[in-house]
């Protein structure tokens, strides 16, 4: 849908529409929107190093009368704007790019290329919607300012980095986030969807995303000739066995009822076909929603490559090694009563047909982290509809695949996506802001 359709499709309710004001401003901002939107997509950065993308960002913010702190949990930006007495609410928007190189044929698509932290060249790419985040979050700062005589309160914005190494939240919280600042009464993110179109929001109450674990296993063994394997140990047959029994967890030993995800995504070992090596490394991902299957699954694949291991006769000294990354990306729940209130405020926005419920995801996210203190802090993180309804229905024709995000080929539809978000993430702080 473009811009002029969509101006035109909320031009019809506007005299009903207590959303009209807002919708006037946002609808006058979008071109300045659009061009930031294509500064933040041809400058990615990569996470832990949005050195130019946070000084833009803090410089939006003061532009808006924002007090701003820089260099917050790394490379993030803290604003505050008090407005008198009233709730106070926080807006992240995260900024970090991927390493990846972008394949959508857009005449604005990314030609950044770095260095990353091992030294290697690689192309840089927004291709999760993070510049759509930060379009989004600057659109509704703006709105919110030239609307300041409908609401009072307290509002904080911030540009989060890392999210993609699921690092930002945690070092901004640890930084003390919400001991430095004023405590929110509520917290909000939004992210862009590449199933749902353009013009709609989906939102999902309690689990929405999931806990993300990586996990390396070391199978060690006693390496000889191909011809002679009696001699030794082998470790890639005790890591195939390993990976099989792996499967059993999700399958027998957690409920049904639980979503749970163990998959090994790589496994490393060898150099020739009649050479058994010394070890095998593989790269494990696990997925959950509660705390409790978390550590179960986490539990359960110790306890398999300790009893493989034993079975192989392997001495104890060589029992697998486990190492569990430090990079672990907590569970997002949408507070139940926010969200619902929130999707109510979205159906008066937008229209109910353009507010859908969105299914739970096995993806991760650490917004999640923000709901996560004590005592906690309702959030609520809601799906932005961000693709073409014309693709969305030959995909449901089974004509077209669509980009998934983290794809070379994701590419928002960005005026729509862009004016849907500011209208929904502004509607919803004024929303909150009412309440004080």
């Amino acid at each position: 849908m473009g811009l002029f359709v969509l101006a035109s499709c909320w031009a019809v309710i506007a005299q009903s529409d207590p959303y009209k004001v807002l919708k006037t401003e946002v609808g006058q901002d979008l071109p300045y929107l659009q061009d930031l939107y294509l500064h933040y997509h041809t400058h990615p950065e990569l996470s832990f190093h949005e050195l130019e993308t946070a000084k833009r960002m803090a410089q939006e913010l003061r532009k808006q009368g924002f007090e701003v702190t820089e260099d917050f949990g790394g490379t993030g930006v803290v604003g505050v704007l008090k407005n008198g007495e009233g709730p106070t609410i926080l807006v992240r928007a995260d900024m970090d790019a991927l390493p990846i190189k972008e394949e959508t044929g857009k005449p604005y698509a990314s030609t950044v290329t770095t260095a990353d932290e091992d030294g290697n060249t690689v192309n840089v790419m927004h291709a999760c919607g993070h510049d759509i985040h930060m379009t989004v979050w600057t659109g509704a700062a703006r709105a919110l300012v030239k609307l300041k005589d409908k609401w009072k309160g307290t509002l904080v914005f911030i540009g989060q980095p890392a999210e993609e190494r699921s690092g930002g939240a945690k070092a901004m919280l640890k930084d003390g986030l919400y001991e430095k600042f004023p405590r929110p009464d509520y917290a909000l993110g939004l992210h862009v969807s590449p199933t749902i179109a353009a013009g709609k929001v989906g939102y999902c109450p309690e689990y929405s995303m999931a806990n993300v674990d990586m996990l390396d296993i070391t199978v060690f063994g006693e390496g000889g000739h191909g011809a002679y394997p009696h001699t030794t140990k082998d470790p890639i047959v005790l890591s195939a066995r390993i990976i099989m029994a792996l499967q059993t967890i999700v399958s027998r030993e957690i409920s049904p009822l639980e979503p749970a995800v163990v998959t090994v995504g790589a496994i490393h070992g060898g150099t020739k076909g009649n050479v058994i090596p010394n070890e095998v490394k593989m790269e494990l991902t696990m997925r959950s929603y509660s705390d409790e299957v978390r550590q179960a699954i986490i539990d359960k694949i110790a306890r398999i490559c300790k009893a493989e291991a034993m079975a192989a006769d392997i001495p104890e000294d060589k029992f697998p090694r486990l190492d569990l990354r430090k990079e672990f990306t907590p569970s997002l729940y949408n507070d139940p009563q926010l969200t619902q209130e929130l999707a109510s405020v979205f159906k008066e926005a937008l229209g109910e047909d353009n507010v859908m419920e969105a299914a739970p995801v096995m993806a991760g996210e650490d917004f999640g982290r923000f709901g996560r203190t004590d005592p906690k802090v309702p959030i609520c993180l809601f799906w932005l509809g961000a693709v073409e309804p014309e693709k969305i229905e030959a995909a449901e024709k089974g004509a077209l695949n669509l980009p998934s995000l983290h794809s070379s080929k994701f590419a928002p539809d960005p005026e729509p996506t862009i004016q849907t978000g500011v209208v929904s993430m502004t509607a919803a702080i004024l929303s909150l802001l009412k309440k004080g």
